[in-house]
């Protein structure tokens, strides 16, 4: 009967190359997903934690051609001041209006209707972003 071997003489030969490179990139891929897990975690609890402001324009109507009344509705920490910027534009996407609104008030949520007075007909109004007093922009 004869035997017949599949596999080299174990500690003869040395690891081959293969096998080394394999190891490597096992490494380096390791070490690289987990550096893009801590970023990915760092991005999501800073935009979670930054959150000082946010607010949504609920509807808008257009009064008048100078005048555009907008429903707005303000989530923030109790403590949170700062300001949200509204714009409003006409049809050739030209700015017709823009403002700042205040908020001081000491509660967490805030339904506010806010006038834009506009320059000509407006056809519609965004909302910029919110600021948090001190600087942090949402």
């Amino acid at each position: 009967m004869v035997a017949v071997r599949e596999a080299l003489p174990e500690g003869r030969y040395g690891r081959s190359a293969d096998e080394r490179a394999d190891r490597k990139l096992k490494i380096i891929g390791s070490v690289l997903g987990v550096a893009l897990l801590g970023v990915v975690g760092w991005i999501g609890y800073d935009y979670v934690a930054g959150q000082g402001i946010s607010a949504e324009v609920i509807k808008f109507r257009i009064a008048a051609d100078d005048r555009v009344d907008i429903h707005l509705e303000v989530r923030k920490d109790r403590d949170a001041k700062g300001y949200c910027t509204l714009r409003s534009q006409q049809v050739d996407g030209s700015d017709v209006a823009r403002k700042d609104i205040r908020f001081d008030d000491r509660s967490d949520r805030i339904d506010r209707i806010v006038s834009l007075r506009t320059t000509s007909r407006a056809t519609s109004v965004e909302l910029l972003g919110c600021t948090v007093d001190g600087g942090s922009s949402n």
